[in-house]
């Protein structure tokens, strides 16, 4: 199997406010999902957060979310479709210029939070995002989550002209559809390290996960999830990637 692109949710400090160990997890990714103003994130973040991955030579994604920057973006927000595609073009559009005035551009969409939750569970409100996604720029990559079946968004996506990325976590718990766990449920998040490295390498290397109510699940993976806001999970990623490299050299 293709070795999967490590992303990482990235660039979401606000103003004074610091949130994430941006320049020691950036090194070890593939791709970073650069905050985009509406649940984290501001101006200068994102220029400073585009600078960091031209650097290191990391592919930048929009990391829309609803304008909820109180509840960072995992609020569910009862959006009309107009206003769903209004404010990802708002996102998409804000960072790709910043991206272009270093020379660069926004190379992947990948939807936050509960708009990411949202449009999982909704047949309707994906259509929507991919559809705005499309109208931006259809050559954007839509990243999003694996599930039990990928085939009707791949379908989907085929109306849009759309390439899709589809993701796995490698520190989450999965329903038996191939859906995330609540973050509000106990166990949801994996906090050991080591049960996330392993998580990672079983997603992969292809091996099926047990779901929370004891199902074989088998999940697609052209990237994996990872973070980095505290040092540990910096130190889970690092290892990650020696792991993944070296796997790739086998």
């Amino acid at each position: 199997m293709p070795t999967p692109l490590l992303n990482c949710d990235i660039g979401e400090s606000f103003g004074a406010w610091t949130m994430g160990l941006d320049a020691e997890v950036m090194p070890y990714i593939d791709c970073a999902n650069i905050a985009c103003g509406f649940h984290a994130g501001d101006p200068g973040t994102m220029r400073r957060t585009v600078a960091l991955a031209l650097r290191h030579g990391v592919r930048i994604g929009a990391h829309p979310g609803y304008p909820d920057l109180l509840g960072f973006g995992r609020r569910s927000l009862d959006c009309t479709p107009e206003e769903i595609t209004d404010l990802l073009h708002y996102q998409i559009g804000a960072l790709d210029g910043i991206c272009r005035a270093q020379g660069t551009r926004v190379g992947y969409v990948k939807p936050h939070g509960a708009l990411y939750n949202d449009m999982m569970r909704k047949p309707q409100q994906l259509r929507t995002v991919m559809a705005a996604v499309s109208r931006y720029d259809n050559s954007l990559p839509l990243m999003l989550l694996s599930t039990r079946d990928n085939r009707p968004a791949q379908a989907m996506a085929a109306e849009f002209g759309l390439t899709l990325w589809f993701e796995a976590f490698a520190d989450r718990r999965y329903t038996g559809d191939g859906h995330l766990v609540p973050r509000g449920t106990p166990g949801a998040v994996h906090h050991d390290h080591q049960l996330v490295i392993e998580q990672a390498l079983r997603l992969a290397s292809g091996e099926s996960l047990r779901s929370e109510d004891g199902q074989t699940l088998q999940l697609t993976c052209d990237t994996l999830c990872v973070h980095g806001d505290n040092a540990a999970s910096v130190e889970a990623v690092q290892q990650l990637r020696q792991a993944l490299d070296m796997g790739a050299e086998r």
